[in-house]
């Protein structure tokens, strides 16, 4: 089902054109498979009695993206070429941002479908494309379960203002997505222009030139299937303990689905089907929360608040209490050279910065005590907020998206109330090793992460 409130209208174009095939402009939902747009343009094609055809734009200049980010979405587009090759679709990717690749294709298509995307760069490539598409162009959200603005029409203050909202609309958008055999194939249409090859993805990657940035993650292969792969040993072995387990770091309790979901390799909503169908109860419940409200309450930042990515889009008191803190001293003080070569003194913050650099991600709890340290550490507020939005873009695979402005940004105050008072921290909620060694053994962790 493809519930009408995931479909924006786009332009004043009110019905598809001619044209050789319905165009779909593949950038967030980068899969095959539980995809609304493309599944979108499958329909319209078949009503129009024409073929499909998926464009990707591979930007090699994407903002802060790196070696490390390349790899593991290469490794996705080329099983997801396949895919969609075995459903008698062709997948072109063009080099160029994903509005110069659409619009030069637009000319000879009869619609343009785009997924949805959040982030400012993802929001003015789509308006490029509405803007100067001579065709109807269509928008489809697939990355939320509850489509952003059908949740709620402004910013939310912080997940309790969210959580109600969601709650009376799931059950509408918790529904699977059929998928729909196209009528007609474009695996032989031909097109003018250079194409760039995805079979080999390591042989784009090497020639994209990359000077400096992390490498790709050792053991951590892009793509569907090895989404689902994990999202499978998730169910079985680790969801029944969620709700105890997912703050212990040491016991590696979470799913390890963020980089999936950040690439769209795998859908939320295909994940929150399968826990629902694996599990009921509490374990259920609290993975819920985390993958559709805590997750879509990020969306709603970076829809609504035009500097989610900035320190000025923090809350007005939180700023305002950072500031009356400026001049108190700090425990310590480091550079962000340090910091990205974990060389602080703090073993347990050296440690999440050796998992972050070395695996791709960090878990969850550790990387909101990560953040407030480098809040505690630096000179200035901005100076940390700088850092932490630097190191968590460059060697999360999660990072430059939603979540992880959202993460950063509540490591000063966002989507919080303020605590009392505390120096450097003002009203600002602090965390301590100490709290993290009531929580679970952090001499375990910090141990294992020293082995890397």
């Amino acid at each position: 089902m493809i519930q009408p409130e995931r479909l924006h209208e786009r332009n004043a174009v009110p019905i598809a054109g001619p044209g050789r095939f319905v165009l779909y402009g593949m950038q967030q939902s980068q899969r095959a498979a539980c995809n609304h747009a493309l599944e979108y343009a499958i329909r319209e094609a078949n009503a129009l009695g024409l073929p499909v055809v998926v464009a990707f734009g591979l930007m090699p200049g994407y903002p802060g993206a790196n070696r490390r980010h390349y790899a593991f979405m290469l490794e996705g587009l080329a099983e997801t070429q396949r895919s969609l090759a075995e459903r008698g679709i062709r997948f072109l990717m063009r080099a160029g941002s994903i509005d110069q690749v659409v619009l030069a294709l637009a000319r000879e298509a009869a619609l343009v479908v785009m997924d949805r995307g959040y982030t400012r760069l993802q929001r003015d490539w789509r308006e490029a494309v509405a803007r100067a598409a001579p065709c109807r162009v269509v928008e489809v959200e697939s990355d939320a379960v509850v489509p952003v603005e059908t949740a709620m029409d402004h910013e939310a203050y912080m997940a309790a203002t969210l959580r109600p909202r969601i709650a009376r609309r799931l059950a509408e958008f918790m529904v699977p997505v059929e998928e729909v055999r196209p009528v007609k194939s474009s695996l032989r249409l031909r097109f003018a222009g250079p194409e760039v090859e995805i079979n080999e993805p390591m042989t784009v990657l090497n020639g994209l030139r990359f000077s400096g940035g992390p490498g790709p993650v050792s053991g951590l292969r892009g793509g569907t299937s090895a989404a689902r792969v994990a999202l499978e040993h998730f169910l079985r072995f680790k969801l029944h303990h969620y709700a105890d387990q997912r703050d212990d770091p040491a016991g590696d309790g979470t799913s390890g689905l963020s980089p999936y979901l950040h690439f769209g390799q795998i859908s939320a909503l295909e994940v929150a089907l399968a826990a629902r169908e694996a599990w009921s109860g509490k374990a259920a419940d609290v993975f819920l929360e985390q993958l559709v409200v805590r997750r879509e309450l990020a969306l709603n930042f970076a829809w609504y608040n035009p500097d989610y990515d900035r320190y000025s889009g923090l809350p007005a008191w939180a700023r305002k209490t950072l500031a009356a803190e400026a001049g108190a001293p700090r425990p310590a003080m480091y550079d962000r050279s340090v910091f990205e070569s974990a060389r602080t003194a703090d073993p347990a913050w050296n440690a999440a910065q050796k998992e972050m650099v070395a695996t791709g991600r960090m878990h969850g709890y550790l990387r909101m005590y990560w953040g407030k340290k480098i809040l505690e550490w630096s000179a200035t507020p901005e100076e940390a907020f700088e850092t932490a939005l630097v190191l968590n873009n460059t060697y999360e695979l999660d990072g430059r998206d939603p979540n992880g402005y959202a993460g950063v940004a509540w490591c000063f105050g966002k989507h919080d109330r303020p605590w009392p008072r505390h120096p450097v921290f003002g009203n600002v909620r602090t965390m301590t090793a100490g709290g993290l060694a009531r929580k679970f053994d952090l001499g375990a962790y910090v141990k294992r992460m020293e082995a890397l």
